[in-house]
């Protein structure tokens, strides 16, 4: 294929905006799919996303187009998740690409991922298409959110779209726009191969599958090639295009996105953003790779089988291997055993790798309470990195504690803003500004503590705005805080697994509340268990789990009272010695109490 014929592009749009459905009416209208073959959401091909109706991976499509001015294009399409915790995926993809096509909800108009993912294809020197979909609703509103889009963004609107994927309108407008307003690859002749990696994954039968996008030269079967970061050369096995199944080739030019096989089977050979280039020809300088996310949540995950133990790592690093921005190192606890503490994105990453751990891997698991990275400033002058609340020192040796801070930004109806001031608000939050962007769409902007954020906020602010409200966040930096170690501890023995971190003033009210959900879901001994919170030696809240009691008298019909009072006592002296031995098991739901404690 001529590279002046070769469009690479992504579908970029906030969450539930019709990116998914307008990827498959461009597959139906290209004749990519048969009839057979298609079914809605095509590219979501993982069962999460298809129950939760969102993107998770990104994927590739080849399709071929024949354009109104006679000529046959390439259009390389390259699906990406709309939710703000895959943000790294959507990079990704777009260093790939040269085009953009941001789809825009005509009945909901710009929401705060929009504006995101906007911002990281403007970063990426792209050129963007605008489309506003859903034009066949009662409820939208073209001219209004096209006034959304210049005023909001600042995208000239004069050409967007009007497309409704469902109803198949607008689909060969969308394809003519690619073809004209997309640029076709840079192509420089005799340039050595160079191919940006940015996607992989492993297959057990082929080994690690590797999504590239060549942007120099040209790599056939049988070539011998170079991963620039760790130096190793390898075969080419296989290589070729999804089409939208694999179909393989003999060749992959200058411009075209595809796939290689090389047979390895060490998944830390591959990483996600290196350069591929030729043996014999090396390349001097790799390609820029996409923008590099570190995790903003911490969590402890355990087996609950401690057979499973190597089984979690092998699943961790196959899971690691095409999703770059998950990392996790060893870490043990003295209530759960050998296990793993994992870094995430935010709360819905968390949630996906856990479900997927289970569901592909079939793994039991605990998952520990999500914390951050504190700084903390020791009485020798010390500055640490805290992101487990057990691995936190003395009390006495603080000598203060900084959190970090996000600029959080809610796009929400106006009807919804008292509430969802009252969340910020008690969650510490700072307001910065707030803006009017219609009669009916406000823009709200505060500084949050990251802290307050990552347990239960975003399913409040669902809540409190029926599920209109949208949120974006992004990192900012330390600030000082009055911040204590909230220990749990069940019979006198602190559960590390259970510490938080929270700010003094909350302290006590949280340790009420913890105690009270823990009383509720920890299984009745034959002994009695104190469940209290403490910081340090002060314990702040207690609750007494009674224990269970079996009617050692029934035997007795009559007789003397002394006789009902012996086997009282030792029944007694049974449970005193039963509460020295005796050990509480702390069930899953435990944990998970620390998340649902009601504000």
């Amino acid at each position: 294929m001529n590279p002046k014929n070769i469009r690479n592009f992504s579908i970029i749009a906030h969450i539930d905006h019709g990116k998914s459905t307008i990827a498959d009416s461009l597959l139906k209208y290209t004749n990519t799919l048969s009839d057979r073959e298609s079914k809605e959401q095509f590219l979501d091909n993982m069962d999460i996303e298809r129950e939760r109706g969102i993107t998770i991976k990104a994927q590739t499509v080849r399709l071929t187009y024949k354009a109104d001015d006679g000529e046959t294009y390439q259009i390389n399409l390259i699906d990406t998740p709309g939710h703000v915790d895959f943000n790294y995926e959507v990079s990704r993809s777009l260093a790939a690409c040269e085009g953009a096509i941001l789809v825009v909800d005509a009945a909901q108009g710009v929401e705060a991922q929009t504006l995101a993912n906007v911002y990281l294809a403007l970063d990426h020197n792209l050129e963007i298409i605008c489309v506003l979909n859903k034009i066949d609703l009662p409820a939208a509103d073209v001219e209004g959110v096209k006034q959304q889009i210049e005023d909001g963004i600042g995208l000239d609107t004069s050409n967007a779209i009007e497309a409704s994927a469902k109803e198949n309108i607008g689909i060969k407008e969308i394809l003519e726009s690619i073809v004209k307003n997309f640029p076709p690859p840079q192509v420089v002749e005799n340039l050595p191969l160079r191919g940006l990696i940015f996607d992989s994954w492993f297959d057990p039968y082929q080994g690690v599958v590797i999504l590239i996008r060549l942007v120099d030269g040209e790599v056939k079967r049988g070539d011998k090639i170079k991963f620039m970061d760790s130096g190793q050369g390898h075969d080419v096995l296989k290589l070729g295009a999804f089409t939208p199944f694999a179909e393989e080739q003999e060749c992959l030019h200058v411009g075209e996105v595809g796939y290689l096989v090389c047979g390895l089977k060490d998944i830390r050979d591959v990483r996600v953003g290196d350069t591929v280039t030729s043996w014999q020809k090396s390349a001097t300088e790799p390609l820029a790779g996409f923008k590099k996310v570190k995790p903003m949540v911490f969590s402890g995950i355990f087996p609950i089988d401690a057979g499973d133990y190597e089984a979690l790592k092998e699943a961790l690093g196959k899971l690691s291997l095409n999703d770059s921005s998950l990392t996790w190192e060893v870490e043990s606890s003295a209530a759960l055993g050998f296990g793993v503490r994992c870094g995430f994105l935010g709360l819905l990453h968390m949630e996906i790798i856990q479900e997927r751990l289970e569901r592909e891997f079939r793994l039991n698991l605990i998952t520990t309470a999500p914390s951050v990275v504190y700084r903390v400033i020791t009485n020798k002058g010390e500055e640490l990195e805290i992101d487990n609340p057990s691995a936190l020192p003395d009390p006495t040796l603080i000598e203060s504690f900084k959190e970090p801070y996000v600029r959080l930004m809610l796009h929400t109806p106006s009807e919804f803003i008292g509430g969802l001031l009252k969340l910020c608000e008690d969650r510490r939050g700072v307001q910065i500004k707030m803006e009017y962007v219609s009669d009916k769409k406000v823009i709200i902007e505060y500084k949050l503590p990251l802290n307050e954020m990552v347990m239960d906020f975003y399913d409040k602010l669902k809540s409190i705005s029926k599920g209109y409200a949208s949120m974006e966040y992004e990192m900012m930096d330390y600030e000082d805080a009055d911040l204590v170690k909230l220990d749990m501890l069940i019979n006198s023995e602190p559960v590390d697994a259970l510490s938080i971190v929270v700010h003094r003033s909350k302290a006590q009210h949280r340790g009420r509340q913890l105690t009270k959900k823990l009383k509720e879901v920890i299984h009745r001994q034959q002994f009695k268990i104190a469940i209290q919170a403490s910081i340090g030696s002060n314990v702040l809240a207690r609750e007494t789990l009674g224990a269970l009691r079996k009617d050692v008298t029934a035997k007795c019909y009559g007789g003397d009272i002394t006789r009902k009072r012996k086997l009282l006592e030792k029944q007694k002296e049974g449970k005193k010695r039963m509460k020295q031995i005796g050990s509480v098991e702390v069930p899953q739901e435990a944990f998970l109490a620390i998340l649902k404690v009601d504000d």
